[in-house]
C-alpha cells in the first residue's frame, strides 16, 4: 500500500494558472511561489466582492481517537467529488503547524486519494505565512523588552507582562524561561515563556482580520502586559504595529492550490482548535464564497472544539452562515469510544457500538442547537460489518441527519459522490438558520457556563482563584462582551482526557483566562491544556527524510 506522500508525489499536477482559471481567477491576480503555489492578490477582492456568496458547508468531527477520523480527508474529497459532479466547488483549509508535522498528529493536506498538494511544501514552508507570524510575535517581545530596557516609560511592571514569544515547533523546554541573564545591558532579568505559534494571537488576528486596515487595527489592540497601577500596556503603545504589518503585509494573502484531482484549494491561516479558534481565515472563507457555488471548509479538532469556535466566533464576527454541517466518525473511532482496545477495533462488536455511539450521538445534539442542517460522514474501513453499518445509518436517520458511507481515502473524489449528493439535497431541501449559542451581552461567566453545559454536557465551572481575578479585571477593561474561545482537551467532551464516549457528572474547571483584544474574543484555559506541546517518546521526526535528488520521505 502506497504511503500519502508517494501518492501525492505520483499526482499530476496542473500549472497553478490552471486551476485558478476553474474560479475566474486571471493570471495579473496570482502572485507564484513556483508553479503549483500562488497568493491571491489584494486587488481580486475588489473585483469579485459583489459576486452572489455561494454555499458554506462545514466539515467537522466527533471527537479525535487513535483510531483515525479523517476529517481533513473528507473535506478535500467532498470537494473533489463535488468537481467531479461539475459543481463549481472550492475547498478553503487551515495551514498545517511544524510542530504536529514532526510531532506525533500528522500534517493536515488529508490522506490516501483525497490530498492538497503538494503535500510536502503545505506541510513544511509553504509559502512563509508562519514565519511571518513567528516573527511579528517576537518583533513585538523584542520591543516591548527594549521600551523595558530603555528607561521603561509606560511603567510596565515586568511581574505582568502577558506577551509570550513563540516558534512553530513542540519545543517543551521554552514553556518556562527566564531571559535577560548577563549583563545590565543584556536586560532586565524576568520570567519568559514560549507559546506555539498557532497559538500565537498574531495568528488569531490574522486570520479574523478582513483586510490591513482591520489587520492593524487589531495589531494595535493587543494587550501585552500591565503597568504598576494595572493598566493594560498595547502594541501600538509600544509603537509596534506599523512593522508587524510590514512583516505580515504578504501573509495576508490567501493561498491556492489544489488537491490529487486538481480541485482548486484555497489554504490560509493555521490556529489550533483545542489552544486557539481552529478555523482559516475570514478572507480566505470570504473570496472563495465569492468565486464558487459550494464552498467546503473545515474547523479543528471535535465539533465541540472547532465546530463551537467557528459557528460562536469566525461566523459572528465575519457575518457567514453555513448552509450544513458535515460530521464526520468511523466505526472504528465509536467502538473506541464504547471501551475497546485499539488493537481489537477490527472485530465486529455491536455492543461497543452501541456505547460509543453516544459521542455521536452528542455531537449530532450541539450541531443541531445552532440551527444548522447535520450530515453525518462514515468513513468506510474493510473492517466495518453490514450490521455495524446499518446500526449507524440508523441511528442517525432517527435523529433527523442525512447519513453517507464515505470512501474518499481509497477512491478520490468518485468515493465520495454520495456524500455530495446528500449535501447538495440538504441544502437545497433544509433551511439553514444559523444562530450563535449565547448571546454576547452575557457575563463572562455565563458564556463560559453555556459552552461548558450545553456543548460539553458539564453540570457546572469551577474556577482557580487566578481566573476569578483575571475576569473581574477584564470586565472591567471593558471587554465583557467578547466571545469566549475555550481552550481544552480535543479527546474528550470534558476537561479530562481519559473520559471518552459522552461523560456525564463532571465540572469544567477554569484555570487561567486572559484577553485576546486584537483578536476580539477571551480565552478561558482548562484542565492541563498547554499552549506549547512537547515532542513524543519517537517523533515523527526521525522518520522524516531527503535524498540527493531533494525527494522527501517519511512524512506520512
Amino acid at each position: 500500500m502506497k504511503s500519502d506522500i508517494q501518492i501525492a508525489q505520483e499526482a499530476q499536477l496542473k500549472h497553478i494558472r490552471e486551476v485558478a482559471e476553474k474560479l475566474g481567477i486571471s493570471e495579473e491576480d496570482l502572485e507564484y511561489y513556483g508553479k503549483h503555489k500562488a497568493k491571491l492578490s489584494d486587488d481580486l477582492w475588489n473585483k469579485v466582492k459583489n459576486n452572489p456568496d455561494g454555499k458554506l458547508v462545514l466539515v467537522t468531527a466527533i471527537n479525535p481517537t487513535p483510531a483515525g477520523e479523517g476529517k481533513t480527508t473528507t473535506t478535500v474529497g467532498l470537494g473533489q467529488a463535488l468537481g467531479q459532479m461539475k459543481v463549481r466547488s472550492c475547498i478553503a483549509l487551515r495551514e498545517p503547524s511544524l510542530g504536529p508535522c514532526f510531532g506525533i498528529k500528522g500534517g493536515a493536506a488529508g490522506g490516501g486519494n483525497a490530498q492538497v498538494v503538494p503535500m510536502e511544501d503545505l506541510n513544511l514552508h509553504f509559502t512563509g505565512d508562519f514565519h511571518a507570524i513567528t516573527s511579528a510575535n517576537n518583533l513585538l517581545a523584542a520591543m516591548l523588552d527594549n521600551h523595558i530596557q530603555q528607561g521603561n516609560t509606560l511603567g510596565i511592571d515586568t511581574n505582568q507582562i502577558v506577551w509570550k514569544r513563540c516558534v512553530d515547533m513542540n519545543d517543551r523546554v521554552l514553556r518556562n524561561i527566564v531571559v535577560g541573564l548577563g549583563r545590565k545591558a543584556d536586560g532586565v532579568v524576568r520570567e519568559d515563556h514560549f507559546i506555539i505559534t498557532v497559538a500565537s494571537e498574531i495568528m488569531a488576528v490574522l486570520c479574523l482580520a478582513e483586510d490591513m486596515r482591520d489587520l492593524k487595527e487589531r495589531l494595535g489592540r493587543i494587550v501585552v502586559a500591565y503597568t504598576y497601577d494595572g493598566k493594560p500596556v498595547t502594541a501600538k503603545e509600544i509603537n509596534a504595529v506599523g512593522a508587524m504589518a510590514a512583516l505580515l503585509k504578504d501573509a495576508l494573502k490567501p493561498n491556492l492550490i489544489q488537491t490529487l484531482e486538481n480541485t482548486p484549494a484555497i489554504i490560509h491561516g493555521g490556529p489550533f482548535a483545542n489552544i486557539a479558534h481552529g478555523c482559516n481565515s475570514v478572507r480566505a472563507t470570504k473570496t472563495a464564497l465569492k468565486l464558487a457555488d459550494v464552498v467546503v471548509t473545515e474547523a479543528g479538532f471535535g465539533a465541540d472544539l472547532g465546530a463551537e469556535k467557528f459557528l460562536d466566533i469566525k461566523c459572528r464576527m465575519a457575518g457567514l452562515k453555513p448552509a450544513a454541517v458535515v460530521l464526520v466518525a468511523t466505526i472504528r473511532a465509536l467502538k473506541y469510544n464504547g471501551g475497546i482496545l485499539k488493537t481489537e477495533l477490527g472485530s465486529e462488536n455491536l455492543e461497543a457500538l452501541q456505547k460509543g455511539i453516544v459521542n455521536l450521538e452528542k455531537h449530532i445534539e450541539n450541531l443541531q442547537k445552532f440551527g444548522v442542517p447535520v450530515v453525518v460522514s462514515l468513513n468506510r474501513f474493510v473492517s466495518d460489518t453490514d450490521a455495524e453499518l446499518n446500526y449507524v445509518k440508523e441511528f442517525c436517520e432517527d435523529r433527523g441527519c442525512e447519513f453517507s458511507l464515505c470512501e474518499v481515502w481509497e477512491k478520490g473524489g468518485e468515493g465520495g459522490i454520495d456524500l455530495a449528493k446528500k449535501v447538495l439535497a440538504t441544502i437545497e431541501s433544509k433551511e439553514s438558520n444559523y444562530k450563535p449559542l449565547y448571546e454576547l451581552s452575557l457575563s463572562l461567566k455565563e458564556k463560559i457556563k453555556t459552552i461548558a453545559t450545553e456543548i460539553y454536557g458539564a453540570d457546572g465551572v469551577t474556577y482557580d482563584p487566578a481566573a476569578e481575578s483575571a475576569i473581574k479585571t477584564i470586565e472591567a477593561m471593558g471587554y465583557k462582551e467578547l466571545p469566549i474561545c475555550m481552550a481544552k482537551n480535543q479527546y474528550s467532551l470534558s476537561d479530562d482526557a481519559t473520559r471518552l464516549g459522552r461523560p456525564t457528572g463532571f465540572s469544567i474547571n477554569i484555570r487561567e483566562v486572559y484577553v485576546s483584544a486584537g483578536a476580539g474574543f477571551v480565552v478561558a484555559i482548562t484542565g492541563t491544556v498547554m499552549t506549547m506541546p512537547g515532542l513524543p517518546k519517537v517523533p515523527a521526526a526521525e522518520g522524516i527524510d531527503v535524498n540527493e535528488s531533494g525527494i522527501i520521505t517519511g512524512l506520512f
